[in-house]
């Protein structure tokens, strides 16, 4: 019996089993090993992404975090947490939907975002 070959067009949304990687330098994975430096010590506001790899909704917001992390690198400080491999964290921000967006200031919460947002109304929060 001969192998069956699947020719799978590019950009068709199947994974095969590939991690997604975060190509953008800009955005911090945040952890519980580095959260109390990165978060509760940082000198600018904090902008925390709680997504997982499997959520569509978290894919959609994926880019405009970027953005933000890009375009504003100066001035604010972006991290994605992974709910499912920091579920502690998760936890202690109360999240029960995903994605959730928290902006952090002196270490306390100044406002979160559940489910898909544009990116300028992120930005005006800040």
């Amino acid at each position: 019996m001969g192998k069956i070959k699947i020719n799978v067009p590019t950009g068709s949304g199947i994974n095969w089993g590939r991690k997604r990687r975060n190509k953008n330098m800009s955005v911090l994975k945040i952890s519980s090993e580095n959260y109390e430096q990165e978060v509760l010590k940082a000198d600018k506001p904090v902008i925390i992404d709680f997504y997982a790899d499997w959520c569509g909704p978290c894919r959609m917001m994926s880019p405009i975090i970027d953005e933000i992390a890009e375009e504003k690198a100066d001035s604010i400080k972006v991290g994605k947490v992974n709910v499912d491999e920091n579920q502690d964290l998760a936890m202690e921000y109360g999240v029960m939907s995903i994605p959730t967006i928290v902006i952090i200031k002196n270490g306390k919460v100044e406002k979160n975002f559940v489910g898909v947002r544009d990116k300028s109304e992120i930005l005006e929060a800040i």
